[in-house]
């Protein structure tokens, strides 16, 4: 079955026995508790929202789909996904090898909770050479995070390489799939154990719902997540879980122009003479190009670019334009655009920043579904008044 079919149709086919209306929409099923029949089993199979609900049950068949693998679970944040897998995996002492360009929340959340507060220990390299993966890997080595393309210099690392590293040192790895979505990439039939989302982004794309996602095929791994989703209650409400899955229906569509869009912007940024360099995988010029043609079937909507200056020229660009908000986030279909050092990345220290190469004239933008001619003339009238 295509990608298109899967995020229309699946867990959303009408149900003419347990709801005779043939909802051709899952309903939304707001009630917090469900009643039985019988004292010892729930009727339906559902007993309380937090252990399960219809609607969000329906979402985490869509996610799993999607991904071509067998389970999906959803999450009230991409945070809190990452926050339930990693309470479900390790424990002190445990080691964990990560990819040194990620999510400044995702940064954030390893090195100022879980490593200074539960003695988790974390080693950050540049994940784009696997060699360097496995040099980093330890006896207690537990997990190899990745993201790829990477928040927010669009790096990328080889899924497939790496993944037989680490299973050979017996470490599963995880992928943060949301700057690709499942519709240009999907690691776990590149050998990933689990792919994380933040459905906020392109999975829902209407930035009108904060959501996360875990996907597995490894059963029992999927039983411990979900046990230690309901024991710790990150679940995803009804109300989004019916927002993402409508989301999801128009995925292929949205990515297409995103794509599309995105490669007209990356182009026209790097013929400007303002410009010192742009970071796009679709770029015949990135340095990754050819992985990219290899593990991915496009390049997606995000990109990055460093203006000519510094941090003056950048918020002075940032400060004139008209259709692009100002705004952290990505994957909607509006425009957005950033200044990671201030915004997304401002959590890192300056000096880690530095490090892995996210300066202060760095700007990243999610480009939308718009006219791609106002996008650019936008962009060419900003650039002007520098």
């Amino acid at each position: 079955m295509g990608f298109d079919t899967k995020a229309v149709h699946t867990g959303e086919e009408p149900d003419f026995v347990g709801h005779p209306s043939g909802d051709v929409v899952v309903p939304i099923h707001l009630s917090s508790t469900f009643a039985r029949l019988d004292v010892n089993e729930p009727t339906g199979g559902y007993e309380y929202s937090r252990s399960g609900n219809p609607t969000r049950f329906a979402l985490e068949k869509k996610l799993a789909a999607i991904e071509n693998a067998k389970f999906g679970l959803a999450f009230s944040s991409g945070l809190a996904a990452e926050t339930t897998l990693v309470l479900s995996l390790l424990k002190a002492g445990d080691h964990v090898v990560a990819f040194d360009d990620l999510y400044g929340g995702t940064r954030r959340l390893f090195s100022q909770v879980f490593q200074e507060r539960f003695g988790i220990k974390f080693s950050y390299v540049d994940a784009r050479d696997p060699e360097l993966i496995s040099a980093a890997i330890q006896d207690n080595t537990r997990i190899i995070w990745l993201e790829t393309p990477t928040n927010p210099l669009l790096r990328l690392c080889d899924i497939s390489k790496i993944s037989d590293i680490a299973h050979k040192a017996g470490a599963l790895v995880v992928v943060d799939n949301t700057f690709a979505s499942p519709y240009f990439q999907q690691p776990i039939g590149l050998g990933a154990d689990v792919v994380v989302h933040s459905t906020t982004k392109y999975i829902n794309g209407h930035s009108d719902s904060i959501g996360g996602a875990l996907i597995t095929s490894n059963e029992e791994l999927f039983k411990a997540l979900r046990y230690n989703q309901n024991a710790a209650g990150a679940i995803l409400s009804p109300f989004d879980s019916f927002l993402v899955s409508r989301g999801i229906k128009t995925l292929a569509l949205r990515m297409e122009r995103h794509e599309k869009n995105a490669i007209a912007i990356a182009t026209y940024l790097e013929n400007n003479d303002k410009i010192e360099g742009v970071y796009y995988p679709g770029l015949a010029s990135h340095p990754q190009h050819d992985l990219a043609k290899r593990q991915m079937t496009g390049f997606s909507g995000m990109l990055s670019f460093e203006i000519k200056g510094g941090e003056r020229e950048a918020q002075k660009f940032l400060s004139n334009l008209h259709l692009f908000a100002l705004a952290e986030s990505l994957g909607g279909v509006e425009s957005l655009i950033e200044h990671p050092a201030t915004m997304t990345h401002a959590s890192i220290p300056p000096e880690e920043r530095r490090k892995i190469g996210v300066s202060d004239a760095l700007i990243r933008i999610s480009v939308g579904i718009e006219n791609v001619e106002d996008l650019i003339f936008d962009l060419d009238q900003a650039l002007k008044q520098i």
